[in-house]
């Protein structure tokens, strides 16, 4: 990795009258350059074939017998940006496509790996399931906007389809409401209360260990004021997020624990513990924080 570093220089031109009249501003620029890695590019380059290949199985599997018209698949090269001719692609990997009256198929051995991956899938389904149901506790009522929903989808790790795989395959648990019609509006909601679901994640922890649920905090022992801090914050007993906010006294000790706890389990339902502050925001009403 290389920087170039530079300057920015200002020169003023002055009159004979030693008056300033106008300014030059001369900018460089900090510039950072990075030889690229030939074995990095080598596998990005084997990744991005393997990308295609699935998008390209997709859309073998939404066509009739799982039968694609190569011309059609010609067309639609260009929203998988590719160029070139559509069969010259499929010749190169026989192992997963093949020609069958000028249509293209998938092979015997890839119809087998989809179907270990849909018996993936469908044994996710549960846990899915139990990720929904818990979000949709988590609000006051029971009820999340799906576009909501679908901006932090990919943390949750459900999949692209669980609006029409998941939700109807559950009907004692969740429904679709959209009462005035719009798109925008469609939501989903929880019509039964699982009692074992509202668990958090502290209080699991807690119950494993057999100890009382708490945060546990690690900070250096010169930051007495906030260690301080916390154990006043940790003398409060702990909430549970699935509480109804609604009895706590909004600014108390109490919901701030009860907030901190939301937080805290919202995090735990993700797959990586982390959401982006902007769209966890958009949850605020429904979350009933402050």
């Amino acid at each position: 990795m290389l920087l170039h570093k530079t300057n920015i220089t200002i020169l003023r031109a002055t009159s004979p009258q030693s008056q300033p009249n106008f300014t030059i501003l001369r900018r460089n620029f900090c510039l950072w350059s990075m030889k690229k890695d030939p074995d990095l590019e080598s596998a990005l380059s084997r990744n991005r074939r393997w990308v295609v290949n699935n998008q390209i199985k997709n859309i073998i599997l939404r066509y009739p017998n799982n039968e694609i018209p190569i011309e059609t698949l010609q067309k639609k090269f260009k929203t998988l940006d590719l160029q070139g001719k559509a069969l010259n692609w499929i010749s190169k990997y026989p192992s997963c496509f093949e020609l069958h009256q000028n249509r293209i198929r998938l092979t015997k051995r890839m119809m087998n790996l989809v179907h270990q991956e849909q018996t993936i899938k469908d044994s996710l389904d549960p846990v899915f399931a139990q990720r929904l149901a818990k979000l949709l506790m988590l609000s006051f009522n029971n009820t999340l906007n799906v576009i909501k929903i679908n901006e932090i989808k990919n943390s949750l790790g459900f999949p692209d389809d669980y609006l029409i795989r998941i939700v109807p395959r559950y009907p004692d648990l969740f429904r679709i409401v959209n009462e005035s019609g719009r798109r925008s509006s469609m939501a989903i909601e929880l019509i039964h209360w699982n009692p074992n679901f509202a668990v958090s994640e502290v209080e699991a922890s807690a119950l494993r260990k057999g100890l009382e649920p708490n945060f546990s905090c690690c900070l250096p022992s010169s930051w007495v004021k906030s260690l301080e801090k916390f154990h006043e914050f940790e003398s409060v007993p702990y909430v549970s997020p699935y509480s109804d906010p609604r009895v706590l006294v909004e600014g108390s000790k109490e919901m701030e624990k009860r907030n901190v706890g939301l937080v805290h389990e919202l995090l735990s339902l993700t797959l990586w513990k982390k959401v982006s502050i902007m769209k966890f925001g958009h949850f605020k009403r429904e979350f009933f924080l402050p």
